[in-house]
């Protein structure tokens, strides 16, 4: 049996000391911080740089057969002005060209998306009667740095020299449709394909002959150029009315079979004009090649690929949705395989984000491990013991509080974390240290181990604190940083201060809990001088 505590502790440090010190419940409380820290770090979206938060919107107006100048000035210069009025607008550049108007505002680094969107299209849709007559419903295109950004891009190409680029961009649309359905995937691009197209090569001379312009030519072709309702009676066996829609557009014949005009009575087609063919878009002139290297290591001649971009939406863990587009390529490696085609992924945000955090977590088990030797030379094994494990556990509790918050793990989140490893011991090791001061004390033979304990504990309370608070207001500024530095360090000034205050909690809670059943009391010989 222990003896009854005499000592009344009267700071925070020894009345948390005393109240866990011989509590039952103290070991299930370490387990557990140590387990919600492992899942939180299992769990946290891993990204390689921490998230931004970037605002702002482009404004197309599109006013056919105007000017430059004229938009410039019936356009541009009356939004600009109105868009000013919008709150938290940092720039607006407008652009004016033929037929078109291209304005966008820029907001201050971060303004909430969501919001900054919405207040662009409320003041447009409030001054729409200072559009000219003719103008067309403005289009409203919101920034978003999560979306347009791909965590992964995929180069597929074509072994087969047979293969046409446009079926080659059919497989592609094919597996793009897939993979756009994987949980947490926001957008999918394909760049640099070939789509299908009629192309219409008209003939100058045999239009001038026709005195045709090349305008009746591209009005004849629109006219049929969409679907158009097939409408229907009934059916053979008279039981429903249905409408059908069919191509009005289906082959080379019938974009050539087009009336474009009459000309002495009799009609002019398209194909009178102009040679048909279906094939690629050929005014699409951009292209790109890639070189692969083979398992020999050498390099194949440049080929044309196309390229699928995958973007996550915000907040999500691109390494799970990284590692999902990979298993849903390989479903379809083989049978691609078969048809000559092959694919290589040139960009995976989500593998570097993962190694980059692995690295870390290396480097932080690393540094513990050197603190733990540093302080069996100063303190002793025991002693060093105790103070090891106060740092995984404090480092628990910040990566849940994390996770709760709806922070991400990234480079400069295990940056905060590697900052702050030296001044998270701190505590444990002034509370370890006075504990082994009162043991070794002359008369402490005669005290109470648990009223050492305590006592010791007690005693530096006050001074710790201010000193971890000190230390936490030397943090503070950082978190009022604007911009883009402000965003992108933002992890340390939210990570670190709770970091600190729970490494007091930890220093009090379980420094004399593990001291009392660790740390032996040596034997006092001879009388006090």
């Amino acid at each position: 049996m222990h003896a009854p505590h005499s000592y009344q502790p009267k700071d925070y440090a020894g009345k948390l000391a005393k109240g866990f010190l011989r509590n039952p419940l103290t070991p299930i409380l370490g387990i557990f911080l140590l387990v919600i820290g492992y899942m939180s770090l299992v769990l946290m979206p891993r990204e390689e740089n921490p998230q931004m938060v970037v605002s702002g919107s482009t404004v197309i107006v599109a006013l056919p057969g105007a000017t430059a100048s004229e938009v410039e000035n019936v356009i541009v210069k009356p939004l600009e002005r109105k868009l000013k009025e919008v709150k938290g607008i940092e720039h607006i550049y407008g652009m004016a060209m033929d037929n078109v108007a291209v304005i966008n505002a820029a907001f201050y680094i971060g303004e909430k998306k969501e919001d900054s969107n919405l207040k662009i299209y409320d003041k447009i849709m409030q001054n729409m009667n200072i559009l000219p007559k003719g103008a067309m419903q403005p289009i409203i295109k919101p920034l978003d740095i999560d979306v347009d950004i791909p965590i992964v891009s995929v180069a597929f190409y074509a072994n087969n020299p047979n293969l046409k680029a446009t079926d080659l961009y059919d497989r592609v649309k094919e597996i793009q449709h897939h993979i756009n359905g994987l949980p947490n995937v926001a957008v999918t691009d394909i760049k640099g394909a070939k789509k299908h197209q009629f192309n219409v090569l008209v003939d100058m001379n045999r239009l001038a002959g026709y005195n045709l312009s090349l305008g009746q030519i591209m009005m004849a072709t629109q006219s049929l150029a969409y679907n158009v309702p097939e409408i229907k009676g009934k059916t053979q066996n008279n039981k429903i009315v249905m409408i059908g829609v069919r191509n009005a557009i289906e082959s080379v014949e019938d974009v050539g079979n087009i009336i474009v005009a009459s000309y002495g009575g009799s009609a002019i087609h398209l194909r009178d004009v102009a040679t048909v063919t279906s094939g690629e878009d050929i005014q699409n002139f951009r292209s790109a090649l890639v070189t692969i290297k083979d398992e020999n290591g050498k390099f194949t001649p440049l080929k044309d690929q196309i390229t699928l971009t995958v973007s996550k939406l915000q907040g999500t863990n691109s390494v799970i949705i990284a590692e999902a587009v990979k298993e849903e390529l390989a479903k379809y490696k083989e049978q691609m395989a078969s048809q000559g085609i092959n694919y290589v992924i040139t960009r995976n945000d989500g593998e570097r984000a993962n190694e980059a955090v692995n690295e870390l977590v290396f480097h932080l088990i690393l540094s513990i491990v050197i603190i733990a030797i540093l302080l069996i030379f100063v303190l002793g094994w025991r002693e060093s013991l105790i103070v090891t494990f106060t740092v995984p556990a404090i480092l628990a509790i910040t990566l849940f509080i994390a996770y709760i918050t709806g922070q991400t793990i990234n480079r400069i989140t295990l940056f905060a974390f590697l900052l702050s490893l030296g001044l998270l011991v701190d505590a444990a090791i002034i509370v370890i240290e006075n504990i082994h001061r009162h043991f070794h004390s002359q008369g402490a033979a005669n005290q109470n181990g648990d009223e050492l304990m305590i006592e010791a504990t007690d005693e530096i309370g006050a001074p710790t604190n201010i000193a971890t608070l000190a230390i936490i207001l030397t943090m503070v500024p950082m978190a009022f940083v604007g911009q883009m530095m402000g965003q992108f360090m933002k992890p340390i000034p939210a990570n670190v201060p709770v970091a600190l205050i729970a490494s007091l909690f930890v220093a009090y809670i379980f420094t004399p809990y593990l001291a009392v059943r660790l740390l032996k009391k040596p034997d006092h010989h001879g009388e006090a001088h």
